[in-house]
């Protein structure tokens, strides 16, 4: 399924996520709320923007593509 990620991707996200918000916090940067787009979507394992481009890191690291 496009737009599906995996383990990795969402915990990558997660992270980010988290930071860039800590980063609004802290300092009042409205870029920081970037991550809650991060966030939202690791959290749900789902990107929009994947499904267009045909992007699925669900199954990344079991690429049968040589």
């Amino acid at each position: 399924m496009a737009g599906c990620m995996g383990k990795e991707d969402r915990l990558s996200r997660i992270a980010v996520g988290v930071i860039l918000l800590g980063f609004t916090a802290l300092t009042g940067n409205p870029i920081g709320w970037i991550g809650a787009v991060c966030l939202a979507t690791g959290v749900l394992g789902w990107c929009p923007i994947y499904g267009p481009l045909g992007i699925d890191t669900c199954h990344s690291g079991h690429d049968t593509h040589h």
